[in-house]
């Protein structure tokens, strides 16, 4: 059984959709992010294979795995809207993803620091009983600290990172890694571009601020 998040009932814009809206993910960033929107939601894990394919550039592997996340929840909810997202690490045209271990981490953060990064974050919104498919691009230029070994240890202790891309959680600590951030979408950093997402789910019939 899904786990529905989002408004209670006295929440009048607890109906604003009537087709169930859907997160084709089980990252706890990305459901904190969308219950900013204050739409009921549910969560279902997409169960994508997220290998890359030969010579598949960063920005083409998040759009590609975003759209693909959100249709395999899509085949199983077909009346429902479902977002999908993901986010790639780009440096230099190399996809850098989650870490998963600590050493994983400190090579990372190691080949990063001192140097400009591109988190490549897609997000798609699927709506089958409309035959409506939209995705969308937000790219958060990084500039990291050149971080000392020391840095980098008592960050990764501290908030052991391991299922950020690139190791970079900058919502808490992680700010603390970065001399500066560029972006015209503020939360695509953290995992999901809301000022994307709105845009898309309009397209798909759900505005968050129509009650």
């Amino acid at each position: 059984m899904p786990s529905v998040y989002g408004p209670g009932p006295n929440d009048n814009r607890a109906m604003v959709n009537p087709a169930p809206l859907v997160l084709a993910s089980t990252s706890r960033y990305r459901r904190e992010l969308l219950e900013r929107l204050r739409l009921p939601f549910e969560v279902q894990s997409p169960d994508v294979d997220e290998t890359p394919r030969a010579g598949e550039l960063p920005e083409a592997l998040a759009l590609r795995l975003a759209l693909e996340k959100a249709r395999a929840v899509a085949t199983r909810r077909p009346g429902a809207v479902v977002i999908g997202s993901d986010q790639v690490a780009d440096l230099d045209g190399q996809a850098i993803g989650k870490p998963g271990t600590h050493e994983r981490a400190v090579t990372q953060l190691r080949l990063m620091r001192g140097r400009r990064v591109v988190f490549q974050t897609a997000v798609a919104v699927v709506r089958p009983d409309i035959a409506y498919e939209a995705s969308s691009l937000a790219r958060v230029i990084v500039t990291f600290r050149d971080l000392s070994e020391h840095e980098i240890e008592r960050y990764l202790s501290a908030e052991q990172p391991y299922d950020c891309a690139g190791s970079a959680k900058s919502e808490t600590l992680g700010i603390a890694l970065l001399a500066s951030i560029e972006s015209d979408d503020p939360t695509a950093l953290v995992g999901l571009p809301l000022i994307r997402t709105c845009d898309l789910l309009r397209g798909a019939g759900v505005d968050p601020l129509q009650p």
